[in-house]
């Protein structure tokens, strides 16, 4: 008998069937001398630190660094304390006797980092030595399942993937565990939660946030010249910005006397714009965010979902290339996709036998190669799925296509003695454009032609204005431009020595940048206001408190995803790096440890004691003698209230006018929260 296991049960049945299993049993299907059985994620992983006896948080036990890692079946929370999953339980008893009783195991969970996790962590908790093949594929169609069983892997070729994925999962246990615990064990107002990947990331929307919110803006002034020749109507702008609002005033007084502007430089050249490479999992994100505002985990649920109905390779990929031998199957795949009348004319005005081979590169194909649809065309799938699918159909289509080429002009002008420029772009052969023009129909780079411009022309000036402009701060992230920054790790390294160490490194990876966002979003250290991503009060207060110690460093984060590359490549002992994360670790939890907590609030008295100072929390403001009973909820009517709140009504005994608080039926209004005689709080209303 030979044992498959996939990592979900709609795989799993999708390889059951091409090796001829057809019994469902209770955990796994039979037939043929196969039995296809299933993880449901991850069903075992790294133990807690009440596992190893440190119960509650402990400054005396900070910090905690295991001598080896305990692995437990996956537990689920049930009231204050977590217990082991019963489903977890069942499903690991299944493939135990299977793993017993077989001849040969083939893994076939998700080929890259966290599949290969995954598996390897069920073998080692099963305490099962057999070896196994690898069934490694890009794609859930019958053919690539039936390519993939014909060629099998050893299992032991994936030992470094796996010494890679297993370093990624103690240095993450190691940081975040410790470094929760010593925030929360110093500030002792609240529990956090601090990670390798998710503080520098949170770190990088604080800081984006309040560089933007304290942005002093400048007002600068530009004059706009309007041409006319030959019927066409153009413009161009000073080379000059003027502070000084009265300096511009009279430069504009000066052109208005002139009635043309000479051409002193007009130059005329071809630019050749490359088609897109395909998208890897980062860049559909990235795309699909601006396009139809999906959150980066929407859109990979998205696509999960599709790659498991067979209509897209698999999307957790890094890479944007194909390898050499997949090439040959291209012009299928797009034949496929000719069938659709989006893209029936595609196939007449691609010239077949002269494709663009730009995305074909063995080198640059990572675990998987860039995303490809597949040779099914989709059926009853929802609006988002085909929203998701047919952004990547264009992608495929638009970089095989020929180059675009554009004619760009760049003239100079010369009015008194003030300089003026403009650019002009025309598409001379639309190339790849030409598929995101049909498709999208909004392709903002065709411009009108110009005139036939050169220099010692003479341009008629039809108007000229003094234009009030202001300098702009770094606008605030949304989800498309975090995943660049966290891609581009190394651009946010002001030291430009360090841009080199780790150039092309992010932090996270293409497959965790999604859950590092909808941690922070769960976790209440940002919120989403329509496509921005803003840190909450707590999120600041977070980053405050952390933002120059180790934990935050981006650096830092970005060279460890360059290590678990090493130490997959075997360029890097494991063990070696996992002391360096042991030695970081104990640094950082000194670091937190040594945070002397100090409050806005430090200097109020309790109203009702009169005599002990007040603790902030997160949820409520209260007494720190425990014999007080006085408390109060931060939270009222769904709005939070604010430090300045909290000040306003211990001090004033009246909080300013709250707007938008809502009533138990839900109706919304507006009062002042006051604090009363019993040191109880009321309301009171505007019109009283």
């Amino acid at each position: 008998m030979v044992v498959i296991l996939a990592e979900k049960p709609s795989v799993a049945r999708e390889i059951a069937t091409l090796v001829g299993a057809k019994t469902k049993k209770d955990g796994y299907i039979e037939g043929s001398g196969y039995c296809v059985t299933w993880a449901i994620g991850h069903l075992v992983s790294l133990a807690m630190p009440e596992d190893y006896g440190f119960q509650g948080f402990k400054r005396e036990a900070l910090p905690i660094l295991p001598r080896s890692y305990l692995l437990l079946p996956r537990k689920i929370k049930k009231g204050n304390k977590y217990t082991s999953d019963p489903g977890a339980l069942k499903q690991l008893k299944v493939i135990d006797t299977l793993f017993k009783a077989c001849k040969e195991i083939i893994v076939a969970t998700d080929a890259g980092r966290e599949g290969e996790l995954i598996a390897r962590y069920i073998l080692q908790y099963l305490n099962c030595t057999k070896p196994f093949k690898r069934l490694w594929i890009s794609s859930l169609t019958e053919t690539a399942i039936r390519v993939g069983l014909q060629n099998l892997k050893e299992g032991s070729e994936f030992d470094g993937l796996f010494r890679a994925g297993h370093s990624r999962s103690r240095a993450d246990w190691l940081v975040g565990i410790n470094a929760s615990q010593a925030l929360t064990v110093s500030m002792n107002d609240s529990v956090y939660s601090l990670g390798r990947v998710q503080t520098p990331t949170l770190s990088l929307i604080c800081k984006r946030y309040l560089e933007n919110t304290s942005f002093k803006k400048k007002l600068f002034y530009q004059i706009e010249l309007q041409h006319q020749k030959e019927g066409f109507v153009f413009k161009s702008h000073s080379n000059e910005k003027w502070e000084d609002k009265q300096k511009a005033e009279q430069a504009l007084k000066l052109i208005e006397k002139q009635s043309e502007a000479i051409i002193t430089k007009a130059e005329t050249k071809t630019i050749k714009e490359e088609s897109p490479l395909l998208f890897d999992l980062t860049s559909l994100q990235k795309r699909a965010n601006e396009l139809f505002g999906f959150s980066a985990d929407e859109t990979l649920s998205i696509a999960q979902s599709l790659y498991e109905k067979k209509f897209i390779t698999y999307p957790r990929t890094s890479s944007k290339y194909i390898p050499e031998d997949l090439w040959i199957e291209i012009p299928k795949l797009l034949q496929v996709l000719s069938e659709d009348k989006r893209y029936s004319n595609n196939l007449l005005k691609l010239k077949m036998t002269r494709l663009n081979k730009k995305i074909v590169n063995d080198v640059k194909v990572t675990d998987h190669h860039g995303l490809l649809t597949t040779d099914r065309l989709p059926s009853a799938i929802s609006n988002k799925e085909e929203s998701i699918y047919h952004l990547i159909a264009q992608r495929v289509w638009e970089s095989v296509s020929e180059p675009c080429y554009k004619q760009q002009t760049e003239v100079s002008l010369s009015v008194s003695e003030f300089e003026f420029s403009f650019r002009s772009t025309t598409i001379i052969e639309l190339g790849w454009r030409e598929v995101r023009k049909e498709l999208v129909n909004n392709d903002e780079e065709i411009l009108a032609d110009l005139p036939y411009l050169k220099q010692g022309d003479k341009l008629k000036i039809k108007e000229a204005t003094a234009l009030e402009k202001s300098t702009r701060p770094k606008a605030l992230y949304t989800e498309s431009t975090l995943l660049s920054a966290m891609e581009n790790a190394s651009k946010e390294v002001e030291d430009k020595s360090l841009q080199s160490v780790i150039k092309d490194t992010g932090i996270g990876t293409a497959a965790t940048r999604a859950s590092i966002i909808e941690t922070l979003l769960k976790r209440e250290y940002i919120t989403r206001k329509a496509k921005l991503l803003v840190p909450t009060e707590k999120g600041l207060k977070v980053y405050q408190i952390v933002k120059d110690k180790l934990i935050s460093d981006v650096l830092l984060t970005a060279k460890w995803e360059s290590a678990f590359k090493a130490i997959e490549e075997n360029k890097t002992n494991m063990e070696d790096f996992h002391r360096q994360i042991e030695d970081y670790t104990t640094e950082i939890t000194a670091e937190l440890l040594s945070i002397k907590q100090s409050s806005e609030t430090d200097h109020l008295s309790c109203p009702k004691c009169k005599q002990h100072s007040l603790q902030l929390r997160e949820k409520v403001v209260k007494c720190l003698e425990p014999e007080c009973d006085w408390i109060l909820f931060r939270e009222v009517c769904g709005i939070k209230l604010s430090i300045d709140d909290i000040i306003d009504l211990l001090e004033l005994r009246k909080t300013k006018l709250l707007k938008g608080l809502v009533s138990k039926v839900g109706k919304s209004f507006d009062a002042f929260i006051v604090l009363k005689k019993d040191y109880t709080t009321g309301f009171e209303f505007k019109n009283k």
